[in-house]
């Protein structure tokens, strides 16, 4: 595997864009810019200790998201007993 070298401004703008983009996971970030996962991660970890940033989540963000992730649950199994029911209809209908 060969070793890409970054410049230090595409780096730079590639820590920017992830942090422009609130709901932008580091995985959709890096597909987009074609540059590894990881290696986007370390760019913004190096950043962030530059900065003095602490790593870790912010208070109640692990929280946060499992109530998203519960909502979207519960929203992905109604759209499928719709689709359940649905099928069920159409089955009855076309029998003759």
């Amino acid at each position: 595997m060969v070793m890409k070298h970054y410049p230090a401004e595409f780096k730079a703008d590639a820590v920017a864009l992830y942090r422009s983009r609130p709901g932008a996971t580091i995985a959709q970030v890096a597909d987009d810019l074609g540059v590894n996962r990881e290696t986007l991660r370390s760019w913004v970890r190096a950043d962030d200790q530059r900065r003095g940033v602490t790593a870790g989540p912010a208070a109640g963000s692990v929280e946060d998201e499992n109530a998203a992730l519960r909502r979207r649950v519960r929203e992905l199994e109604e759209e499928r007993d719709i689709l359940r029911k649905a099928a069920r209809y159409f089955a009855e209908e076309t029998r003759w």
